[in-house]
């Protein structure tokens, strides 16, 4: 059960499938599928509209906030679909609908997580968000700290979240158009990196947006016209749909039960402080927040947001993975020998769009999953060069004294050099075993971003070296009892038995980073301490009363 876990959470939010979390093309019996002209002439044409719109935005991209944030153009509609783009991942799709054939109900929880996360920023931190920072989450973090080492520290952990998510998706999206498409894996990762590569140094926040904001509307349309399809099967009768799935499938009634995925407790609640508060430390996602003209628009997008992604994930769980149960299960001819679907339960989705609809529909299905693995490349990319930019070069290394020009050059620099290492890792991992990754991106967020964040807008008594040491303990708890726990400690590294038992950290090393941040700010009685405290005030005026951000960084 915690294996499953542990490959659900890499399904849920690294944008990849259980099994391409695990690095494994052939898991569950995948097997690659011949060339399917469709798809790839779909793709082809999402290719050369996204590229027209970077062109057309690298007009538009005239000065640092441009680049890094649309300018602020960019409205609170298309700012939702934009955050859903960046979120909805293929798992989203094929992964969800897989664990729902595989065991029934109980995914809803992770769609939940999800939902739950973003209610929590859309009323705890999107107003302190728009209104003190400029384009990084380090400007929220630093704001009223010591802003040298508080940059340098949110920038180094912002960097290896966005990295080590960067190598499961080239893992995943290897693995997956390997299946999908008959491409081999070296030329897929090969093409991902390239394209976000483009995307990202020549276009900007604003190319990067126009691709989310494509894809999700492209992901909306695919997955309604698959569950019509597969209500038309049942016509159109929820009740009759979910009778004969509890006939057909081998836990019966048990798949409308909870259990089925998560029966470990400690493992459950550790799993979803993972992936609420982990989701709202996310450096790519709070990016977002800063490419809307004002707050009002901002708390729009994450409405509008919540109301696409709710959307999704009740259409995929509650239709399509249930409603596969009992179609695929008349299709014989997409079992193997062993009783296993062809490709593995990830291909669930694919298989159902190609019985319902013919080899179009899944050419245009096949497409969507590939223009997924691009808009969420993208965005991660952006915010990893904004990172090493604007946090550790412009704020640290040169103290806030550089040109917007200089800025906006070392970070298309940063978005190659990202590129390029994202795209050698994606191919010396190829065949591995990532869900380790993906479990310690979400810890290093749980443990380190979000408590440091939501500390720095909400309490006074907050200082830098409570910050800097609570956080640095926090990471170090994170990756080491994952470190020690059954993923990497037994299925990479090959012992008898866990030191850690569980999965995931977050239930222990989130209180640790929370209480080891909250020990040193109240045993600092330095000079900068006392500083620290008094900046709060000017903190919490800017922050509701909407003062103008400090247009350097100082310190």
């Amino acid at each position: 059960m915690q294996r499953i876990a542990c490959l659900v959470l890499a399904l849920i939010c690294a944008g990849t499938t259980p099994a391409l979390a695990a690095g494994a093309s052939s898991a569950g019996g995948a097997v690659k599928q011949g060339f399917n002209s469709i798809a790839v002439g779909i793709f082809v044409l999402f290719i050369a509209i996204t590229l027209y719109i970077t062109w057309w935005a690298s007009r538009h991209s005239r000065s640092a906030k441009d680049f890094y944030a649309a300018g602020g153009r960019i409205g609170g509609f298309q700012n939702g679909l934009a955050i859903a783009g960046d979120f909805m991942s293929a798992a989203t799709f094929l992964g969800v609908t897989g664990l729902v054939f595989a065991r029934g109900l109980d995914a809803v929880v992770y769609s939940l997580s999800a939902l739950v996360g973003l209610s929590l920023l859309l009323f705890t931190l999107v107003e302190p968000f728009r209104n003190l920072g400029r384009y990084t989450l380090a400007d929220v973090a630093s704001y009223r700290l010591n802003k040298r080492p508080l940059r340098g520290f949110t920038a180094l952990t912002s960097l290896v979240v966005v990295l080590m998510y960067l190598i499961t998706q080239m893992v995943g999206a290897g693995a997956l158009i390997q299946v999908l498409f008959g491409l081999p894996y070296a030329y897929a990762v090969v093409i991902i990196g390239t394209l976000m590569v483009v995307y990202v140094s020549v276009g900007g926040m604003m190319a990067t947006t126009w691709v989310q904001i494509i894809k999700a509307v492209l992901m909306m349309f695919g997955v309604t016209v698959l569950s019509i399809g597969t209500l038309y099967h049942f016509d159109f009768s929820f009740s009759e749909m979910f009778r004969q799935a509890v006939a057909t499938h081998k836990l019966g009634g048990r798949i409308l039960e909870a259990g089925t995925l998560l029966t470990d407790p400690v493992s459950t609640v550790s799993l979803a402080l993972a992936l609420v508060f982990g989701f709202i430390g996310m450096p790519h996602v709070l990016m977002r927040l800063f490419t809307v003209p004002d707050v009002k628009q901002a708390y729009r997008s994450v409405f509008y947001s919540s109301c696409f992604m709710a959307y999704v994930f009740i259409l995929v769980t509650f239709v399509i993975g249930v409603g596969a149960i009992v179609i695929l299960n008349q299709h014989p001819e997409l079992y193997d020998s062993a009783g296993k679907l062809v490709g593995g339960n990830n291909m669930v989705a694919i298989h159902l769009s190609e019985v319902i609809a013919g080899d179009v529909f899944l050419g245009f299905i096949s497409a969507i999953v590939f223009a997924t693995i691009l808009a969420v490349v993208a965005g991660l990319t952006l915010a990893g060069a904004s990172a090493i930019s604007h946090d550790f070069y412009a704020g640290v290394m040169r103290h806030g004294r550089i040109t917007e020009h200089d800025e906006v050059r070392i970070t298309r620099i940063a978005t190659i050099l990202l590129g390029v290492l994202a795209i050698a890792l994606g191919i010396v991992f190829q065949g591995q075993n990532v869900a380790f990754l993906v479990s310690m991106v979400f810890a290093i967020s749980a443990s380190a971003n979000f408590p440091i964040l939501v500390l720095s807008v909400y309490w006074r008594g907050l200082t830098s070296r409570g910050a800097i040491l609570g956080g640095a303990i926090g990471l170090v708890t994170a990756v080491s009892l994952i470190i020690l726990g059954p993923t990497l400690w037994v299925v990479i590294l090959g012992h008898a038995k866990p030191v850690f038992p569980y999965e995931y950290p977050a239930l222990y090393s989130m209180p640790v980073s929370f209480i080891a941040i909250i020990i040193f700010s109240l045993t600092d009685r330095s000079a900068t301490a006392v500083k620290d405290r008094k900046a709060f005030d000017e903190l919490y005026l800017d922050m509701y009363l909407g003062k103008s951000v400090k247009e350097e960084v100082t310190g």
